[in-house]
């Protein structure tokens, strides 16, 4: 049986309850083919002291956001997803509203994977461009 998108990402949005992803509020919005879409709220939580987006909270969203995207399209019966490398250009300062980052595959290997993620801000002004690679392991 195929879950219905509601269904995929209620059970991503589950799974990150009690983790870095629910203390950031981080929510999975959308996903396709090739893609996943995250969200997370600009407020104080996310801040540096000058009261814009800290650049360790971008790139947490964005390894969140592409390691989920790894997961989601391989076989977790057998397999486990790691993040092995993130580079991060922060290229436009955001004071409030949301990010918005979205993971799309460069590579799609069986073992490694390769995910540009662009986070951008409501009014779809980039404000970072990320690189993830993952790396998918054998359950034991």
């Amino acid at each position: 049986m195929q879950l219905s998108k509601k269904e995929v990402l209620e059970q991503a949005n589950k799974a990150c309850k009690n983790t870095l992803m629910e203390t950031l509020q981080i929510e999975m919005i959308d996903f396709g083919d090739d893609f996943l879409i995250a969200r997370m709220p600009v407020n104080s939580r996310v801040h540096q002291p000058d009261g814009v987006l800290h650049g360790g909270a971008t790139v947490a969203l964005a390894e969140s956001v592409g390691s989920f995207a790894s997961h989601l399209f391989i076989d977790t019966d057998k397999f486990f997803v790691r993040g092995i490398e993130i580079s991060a250009n922060h290229l436009k300062s955001i004071k409030a509203g949301y990010v918005f980052a979205k993971a799309t595959f460069l590579h799609k290997g069986r073992t490694t994977q390769l995910l540009d993620i662009r986070v951008t801000d409501e009014a779809d002004n980039l404000i970072s461009i990320c690189k993830l690679s993952t790396i998918s392991l054998p359950k034991k």
